[in-house]
């Protein structure tokens, strides 16, 4: 099985606001980036299609390690995610999961390939985040 490293980041210039999203992809000596944005979005939908768009890139299953510096993803995807579908994507607060249709996203995608989800703290000198940072912000100032 291929290992494969994602680095993802969304951005939001307001929240709501314009957004924008980046992955690094990384596989033996070779990288890919993918990126994109929506003219009227949440920090939070950015950070999940930033690791949704990264998956959804890659062409057979892998073992992944995804690096993000979203608790709610991170959290989500290890922790949250099996509860809500068994309360039918209720919160413990009784309140309907927002963001459910990318969360199906990453129920999909965690059942082909293998993932590993590490948080790594923002703005705080990681390489690779501070790269995704950056091509996620590019991708809002983008938007025509």
């Amino acid at each position: 099985m291929k290992q494969v490293i994602i680095y993802t980041d969304g951005a939001c210039l307001g929240n709501p606001g314009p957004g924008g999203w980046g992955a690094i992809v990384q596989y033996s000596s070779s990288e890919k980036i993918v990126k994109g944005a929506e003219r009227d979005t949440t920090n939070n939908r950015m950070e999940l299609m930033a690791a949704i768009k990264g998956l959804q890139s890659l062409t057979e299953c892998c073992q992944v390690t995804l690096y993000t510096d979203s608790v709610y993803v991170q959290k989500g995807a290890m922790e949250w995610l099996l509860g809500w579908k068994k309360k039918n994507w209720i919160t413990a607060a009784k309140q309907p999961v927002k963001n459910v249709d990318l969360w199906l996203q990453i129920d999909e995608l965690i059942a082909k390939h293998k993932i590993d989800w590490q948080w790594v703290k923002g703005h705080n000198g990681h390489p690779e985040n501070e790269r995704v940072d950056q091509i996620a912000r590019e991708a809002v100032l983008e938007l025509k």
